[in-house]
């Protein structure tokens, strides 16, 4: 079940469902405005991120910003009447999507093309199980590097930071409250034969992200995370960019370093995320 937290002061965000892929919303709540962050994966998840927040008497939003194209951060634009705002490559992804058809036909041949993620196409399923009249909205503001915004109070930068995951990525940085908004850039990229993350990008994503004073970090598909939390995530991620490096791909290799490294036997999560930096590396050498 979603539940509308209240993280800081001005801060709001709508857990995560991971059975149909419906990633964290949020609001930013200004003394003038408010910004929603990412328009949901449907009308009706959109639809229902707004009715709780007028449960909560919250100012509903004035402006929605799109943090990347991926359907389940897009699908539910058509569902509010309010000015959105992505990156102008956000956008341009956006149009290559409006001549599809979302019918199970349609969906299952894009994934046998390579063209759609299997889990994608199932999920789409689950959320539109009946009436799939899905619509793309295009975005109406759009900004190259970096935007800011002041809704009265409180201030949101929009910086474009790309990223394996995929490279239209942008974050969103509440100043005052201290909360950045990472959606899915420091996510593994999904669009390929194998799911990976190369070394460049990640280290210069990390480098950026690290820029920032946050107490709250907003993973789309996790929750919010402590500082404490993000950085053992940045430390785990930094050590296999580096050590993918310096042994050249080599699972063996690399998983006895990062062994010696922390103490101890690779969890599930670190052994799935060397895999993911192998299967890029391998990308490179094709």
């Amino acid at each position: 079940m979603q539940t509308l937290v209240k993280l800081t002061e001005r801060f709001w965000y709508q857990t995560p469902v991971s059975d149909t892929d419906r990633p964290i919303l949020g609001a930013v709540v200004g003394n003038e405005m408010t910004l929603m962050i990412d328009a949901g994966n449907s009308e009706k998840h959109a639809s229902y991120f707004l009715d709780e927040l007028h449960k909560k008497d919250i100012r509903k939003p004035d402006l929605v910003v799109i943090t990347h194209w991926h359907w389940d951060h897009i699908f539910g634009l058509p569902a509010l009447n309010i000015p959105s705002i992505s990156s102008a490559e956000t956008k341009t992804k956006m149009q290559e999507l409006l001549p599809f058809s979302w019918s199970d036909k349609d969906l299952d041949e894009r994934v046998k093309q390579g063209v759609e993620i299997e889990f994608c196409a199932e999920a789409i399923k689950k959320e539109f199980p009946n009436h799939r009249n899905i619509k793309i909205k295009l975005p109406t503001i759009t900004f190259h590097e970096n935007m800011e915004i002041d809704l009265g109070g409180v201030t949101c930068v929009l910086q474009h930071v790309g990223g394996d995951h995929t490279t239209d990525s942008i974050i969103v940085y509440i100043k005052e409250e201290k909360v950045l908004f990472l959606s899915d850039c420091l996510y593994a990229n999904m669009y390929a034969p194998k799911n990976n993350y190369t070394v460049n990008r990640t280290l210069t994503l990390l480098d950026q992200l690290e820029s920032f004073d946050a107490d709250f970090y907003i993973f789309s598909h996790w929750k919010a995370a402590t500082k404490q939390e993000f950085i053992t995530e940045v430390s785990m991620l930094r050590r296999f960019a580096n050590l993918t490096n310096e042994f050249k791909g080599n699972p063996q290799a690399i998983e006895e370093e990062y062994k010696v490294q922390v103490n101890r036997e690779l969890n599930e999560d670190e052994r799935e995320t060397l895999q993911f930096f192998v299967n890029g590396f391998n990308l490179d050498l094709d």
